[in-house]
């Protein structure tokens, strides 16, 4: 994440680093070469990362990557936001997560509509275009669907044990 944030702000291109606070201590991430949002959790980091981007693009990465785009995909499936998720397959690093997907697919795990979602292409160019010219196809039974932050936020609940 780092490197490329540099180049986009080398290129004079808005760069917005949202931060789990416990990334912070002994210096685990360097510092943002642009805007940087501090927040509590990693929940609390893809929520605000949702609220304020245009689109979503993955390129290589671990465990986190791969949660990262399957929790937006999760949240466009179910009407959460419509927004283009892009995977920048990089030298066929994804073409197995690609593989995956399709075999998902296939066994009618994952709903061809669904699939739609999901967005490979393995230039940056073809990435832009493809993500630019994106329109959500929401699922009919998931687009009734109403989220609301008020939906989301804590709850007391009584968890007194009556005898």
């Amino acid at each position: 994440m780092g490197c490329v944030s540099t180049v986009v702000a080398r290129h004079k291109r808005q760069v917005l680093g949202i931060i789990p606070s416990a990334f912070t201590v002994n210096n685990l991430v360097r510092e943002t070469c642009g805007k940087e949002i501090k927040v509590a959790t990693m929940h609390e980091r893809l929520l605000t990362m949702m609220e304020l981007s245009d689109a979503f693009i993955s390129l290589p990465g671990g465990f986190s990557t791969l949660e990262e785009i399957f929790q937006m995909i999760s949240w466009a499936q179910l009407n959460i936001h419509s927004k283009p998720i892009g995977v920048l397959n990089i030298n066929g690093f994804f073409n197995d997560l690609w593989s995956f997907v399709n075999h998902d697919v296939e066994q009618k795990f994952i709903t061809q509509r669904a699939r739609k979602i999901l967005i490979f292409a393995t230039t940056a160019d073809e990435l832009v275009d493809k993500l630019q010219s994106f329109r959500f196809e929401p699922d009919p039974a998931l687009s009734q669907l109403k989220w609301s932050p008020s939906s989301s936020q804590k709850k007391e609940v009584d968890l007194t044990l009556r005898l």
